[in-house]
């Protein structure tokens, strides 16, 4: 009350000799201008991630959580975060409350995986390869421009890795033996299918690697184009491994030709299975925390 009072009485003007001997206040300095302001919707507005095939809804900390519950024949409750969200898997005779109360439970865990899997899918949006003549990808974890050559002279079959022209770059430029006017879905297939012939051949020379070193025998390879799997190895020596490996710096796919072979002596993955594999590449643990930290970018 005594700042208004203050206020009001500074709009007249004092009276005479009122202000001798005092000194005059310094001017005022000018004030930065407030931020902009955010909508009240927002503020109030919790975060949401929602599963596309969601049948509950959970209010987490300050976030609606709403998952797909699935009832399976198992002793426990499991939790999965992945690319759609939260999926949930429960015993038939488990409460929802039950359910909801397993999630409150794990709340922090649910939300700190989900903020995850959010901003990995944003990051895989912004790396996505859009097919056209001059797309970059990676190729052995170095980048590759796509050139369309139709009028092309190379031998190889549907593409060569030539050098670029100049000021396209130091490195090889993949040529696509496809017309100018070619659609993205004709230039992705022809780009997809050189790709998995340069995968078989350098998969197989690095399984010829590290089998003698492993003490195993693989009998045959196959490739796969799995979302969210970059191997896997059966007990009768046949090996499959993702295409889109080849992505990646041949150290990365070193860890998972070796991660695979080493399954043909230990078909777990107790520490007599990572004794295995760190027995032929001692910083697996580096190469495989970078796979999982750099999602290979998306085709579709």
């Amino acid at each position: 009350m005594q700042r208004f009072v203050q206020l009001a009485l500074d709009l007249f003007d004092p009276p005479p000799g009122a202000d001798a001997g005092r000194e005059e206040p310094p001017p005022a300095t000018a004030r930065p201008a407030p931020p902009p302001a955010v909508p009240l919707p927002s503020l109030l507005s919790p975060a949401e991630f929602r599963h596309p095939r969601a049948n509950g809804e959970l209010l987490l900390g300050d976030a609606v959580v709403a998952y797909a519950l699935q009832r399976a024949r198992r002793r426990s409750i499991g939790l999965i975060v992945g690319a759609d969200g939260l999926s949930v898997r429960a015993p038939t005779w488990v409460s929802l409350g039950a359910v909801d109360a397993a999630l409150r439970a794990k709340s922090d865990w649910i939300l700190r995986k989900l903020t995850q899997a959010r901003e990995r899918q944003r990051r895989l949006e912004g790396e996505r390869i859009v097919w056209t003549d001059g797309a970059a990808l990676q190729y052995l974890g170095d980048p590759l421009k796509l050139v369309l050559d139709p009028g092309h002279g190379f031998s190889e079959k549907g593409g060569a890795l030539l050098a670029c022209a100049a000021g396209d770059g130091a490195g090889p430029c993949l040529h696509i033996g496809l017309p100018h006017g070619a659609s993205a879905a004709q230039i992705r297939d022809a780009v997809q299918a050189w790709l998995m012939r340069a995968a078989r051949r350098h998969f197989s020379a690095r399984l010829d690697h590290f089998a003698p070193l492993l003490g195993v025998r693989w009998t045959s390879l196959r490739l796969s184009s799995a979302q969210t799997r970059w191997g896997s190895a059966r007990a009768d020596g046949s090996i499959r491994l993702n295409w889109r490996l080849l992505h990646y710096r041949p150290a990365i796919i070193d860890y998972v030709v070796a991660h695979e072979l080493a399954h043909l002596r230990v078909m777990d993955h107790s520490p007599r299975f990572w004794d295995t594999v760190a027995s032929v590449l001692p910083d697996y643990a580096q190469l495989r925390k970078h796979l999982r930290d750099a999602p290979a970018p998306l085709w579709d």
